[in-house]
């Protein structure tokens, strides 16, 4: 499965100490990647890889208490993309076999 989708960035606020950033994927999105995946990791992450302007890495995306799979951008990327907090980016997902 390979999708894009747009998304605002969020800094994760359940550790202050930290600054983890996230996209959220769209619901939609997130009930398909939920019906056709079987195969999770720890905390139901499943393997991705993305790519956001010309950076591309892998990762997995975590599902949250209401269903919703969040992407983390890390540090690196965000710095070469120049993503900014709240910044809408756009996202070239592709769901990964185990």
């Amino acid at each position: 499965m390979i999708v894009e989708f747009e998304g605002e960035v969020f800094r994760w606020e359940a550790r202050l100490d930290s600054a983890w950033y996230f996209v959220a994927l769209p619901p939609g999105l997130s009930e398909d990647i939920r019906e056709t995946q079987a195969f999770r990791r720890g905390f139901g992450g499943v393997r991705v890889e993305v790519t956001i302007g010309s950076s591309t890495w892998r990762t997995s995306i975590f599902p949250q208490a209401d269903g919703v799979y969040v992407l983390p951008l890390k540090r690196a990327v965000r710095e070469r993309e120049g993503i900014l907090p709240d910044a809408m980016v756009l996202a070239r997902l592709a769901v990964l076999d185990a």
